[in-house]
């Protein structure tokens, strides 16, 4: 090695640190293994305590991830401080990346606030349906910095608080009734009043249907080739889609026998011959 022009390498220094500082280090590793499976068991347990305490199903999750993410960060601080590193250049260290980290993540820290906003506000729970982001679904989980939805074919989407706390949104299960409207166009020359009957009578036989309230059924507009009768009628609002499905079915049935007609589009075209 001298006869290529390098200088032999002391390795007496490494050898001297892993000795003094080796068992340190394993003891480090080994306490946040051990540690993380703590915290898991702890995580686990709290879990099982809320739920057996009937908390609102809708702060569980949150709750539970705070936790989480609490009691780790908390090992981490007992693992740099077991090996030695000062706690007060530790914190000015900390202090300095998280002032970087924080602007770099400023949309993940919207999103923790936003998620805070949304169990104060409670604007939806676990289970309601709702729309907003351009997406619709069941509310399945809210989590530190997203909320998570099941869409009705079963998909899952994932939507940062910080954007659901402060745009438009719209919950369809918030409410315990929702009205149901139809339009069912007529023919111009059937009976306005036998079609307003028929469809009442389709309505009053339904049980889901409820009855406290009116079944509004009237003229809304002379179309291009029917005229369109409006339907406004109220039910549960667990049952929306089921009523809506057997209006739409027995209305038209019942039209079929009656004799009232559901036109299709059309067009008269005159044609002229020039001589």
């Amino acid at each position: 090695m001298k006869e290529l022009g390098f200088e032999e390498f002391d390795l007496q220094p490494i050898y001297e640190w892993i000795i003094t500082n080796g068992f340190k280090v394993l003891a480090a590793i080994l306490i946040a293994v051990i540690g993380l499976w703590i915290v898991n068991k702890i995580v686990k347990g709290f879990k099982s305590i809320l739920t057996a305490r009937k908390i609102d199903e809708t702060l569980v999750p949150f709750i539970v991830s705070l936790t989480s993410v609490t009691l780790k960060v908390l090992l981490f601080i007992s693992v740099i401080t077991y090996l030695g590193v000062e706690m007060t250049s530790f914190i000015a260290i900390l202090g300095a990346a998280g002032l970087a980290v924080g602007m770099a993540l400023s949309g993940t820290l919207q999103n923790f606030a936003g998620g805070v906003i949304l169990l104060i506000l409670k604007p939806f729970k676990v289970g309601d349906y709702i729309e907003a982001q351009g997406h619709d679904g069941i509310v399945k989980e809210i989590q530190i910095f997203n909320t998570i939805l099941t869409t009705l074919d079963n998909k899952v989407v994932i939507i940062p608080n910080g954007g659901l706390s402060t745009g438009a949104l719209t919950n369809y299960t918030k409410e315990p009734t929702r009205r149901v409207d139809f339009v069912f166009g007529i023919g111009y020359d059937d009976d306005i009043d036998k079609a307003r009957d028929i469809i009442k009578a389709v309505a009053e036989k339904n049980e889901l249907i409820m009855k406290d309230s009116e079944i509004f059924v009237a003229v809304l507009e002379h179309g291009d080739s029917s005229v369109n009768l409006v339907t406004r009628l109220w039910s549960k609002t667990s049952d929306y889609w089921t009523v809506y499905f057997y209006m739409m079915e027995f209305v038209k049935k019942e039209f079929d026998k009656q004799g009232i007609t559901i036109p299709y589009p059309q067009r008269d075209v005159h044609m002229y011959n020039e001589k």
